[in-house]
């Protein structure tokens, strides 16, 4: 995909690759690229709540489904070098809490590309960037490593949701590109 695959190009790919996996068919009904939740106004008319990179479903009902946002970390641009790890937590994991992705639902996932493959360096800056927006986004418990797979790094994060006293767990996945 080159040296530096923009979110959308690297998204459509394991997306791609996902038809190629036994497992994966097996386990989901189905698998929606740039899913739209919609949401309901006053006056009842639904709407989109906007674009969830991408979400899989275990069966026909539209409103259960685990949420995928995805965003790149470790990227060089032409003003340089970025982590990227504050705009993982304010333009990615606030969407969870705010209800924009995954409302009702007990659990989203966040997936990072980490573009240059240094996940041990971008690692400490997304728990750090969790822990100084904690109180944005509602943080409750974590981050709590879980175990890897494959290559990848993953942890969770509990958070209290903006409207009422749910909370959501989400499960995050750092990923080498």
């Amino acid at each position: 995909m080159g040296e530096n695959p923009g979110e959308d190009q690297i998204t459509i790919n394991l997306i791609a690759r996902f038809h190629l996996d036994e497992t994966i068919r097996k386990i989901f009904h189905h698998w929606e690229y740039q899913f739209e939740p919609f949401g309901e106004d006053e006056s009842g008319a639904s709407f989109s709540k906007g674009k969830i990179d991408f979400a899989v479903f275990w069966d026909l009902e539209r409103e259960k489904y685990l949420a995928y946002e995805a965003k790149r970390l470790n990227v060089t641009s032409k003003n340089g070098f970025a982590s990227l790890a504050t705009v993982y937590v304010t333009e990615g994991l606030i969407r969870f809490v705010t209800e924009q992705y995954s409302e009702g639902l007990p659990v989203g996932c966040m997936i990072g590309y980490v573009i240059d493959g240094n996940i041990a360096s971008v690692h400490p800056k997304i728990e750090k960037a969790i822990s100084d927006k904690s109180t944005l986004v509602g943080l409750i418990s974590g981050p709590t490593d879980l175990p890897s797979i494959a290559k990848s790094t993953r942890f969770e994060t509990d958070h209290k949701r903006k409207k009422g006293s749910s909370k959501i767990n989400i499960r995050h996945a750092l990923v080498s590109c």
